[in-house]
């Protein structure tokens, strides 16, 4: 499980990926784009789409729902791409990802939100913050940068050495 807890009222980016509905902290996102031509890198693992031209720079872009072992689906008219400014092993990576649909900023407390449960979890714990809470729904909170391994920012890496300075 994952060791940070949150303790402070935050902001979060929610996001659908098939039937759920996950949130990253507000700050890690740098803009939400409509999706463009995404060009293919031969070599690159499965989940990692291409790159996308973003004014002048090459930024790798993750499907989230392979990365998460959904099937793949078609992009539709509300699929989006999440550029996220991420730091990882005290590297900070550019990178998008991609959603089936991008929802709201939303603000929760920290009494909005649970831990997430150590059984029954469709997801890795590990790389969860917590579950918000918002009317009779809950939010999968991402700890977004433990989403990636290092094995992850060196496949980016190679697909479009960026800076985060771009």
């Amino acid at each position: 499980m994952s060791t940070a807890k949150i303790t402070e009222t935050a902001r979060y980016l929610t996001f659908r990926l098939g039937d759920e509905m996950f949130a990253i902290n507000v700050f890690k996102a740098r803009e939400v784009l409509d999706v463009s031509h995404i060009t293919r890198v031969p070599t690159a693992p499965g989940y990692l789409r291409g790159v996308v031209n973003v004014r002048g720079n090459a930024i790798p872009v993750v499907d989230l729902r392979r990365k998460f072992g959904l099937p793949q689906v078609a992009d539709t008219f509300n699929t989006r791409i999440i550029v996220m400014e991420l730091v990882i092993d005290g590297e900070t990576v550019v990178a998008g990802g991609l959603a089936d649909s991008v929802h709201e900023v939303l603000e929760l407390e920290p009494h909005e939100i649970n831990d997430p449960p150590a059984l029954g979890m469709r997801w890795r714990t590990d790389l969860i913050l917590g579950l918000g809470r918002r009317d009779d729904k809950f939010i999968i909170i991402l700890d977004i940068e433990r989403v990636f391994s290092a094995e992850d920012i060196a496949a980016l890496a190679e697909a479009a050495p960026v800076s985060a300075s771009a």
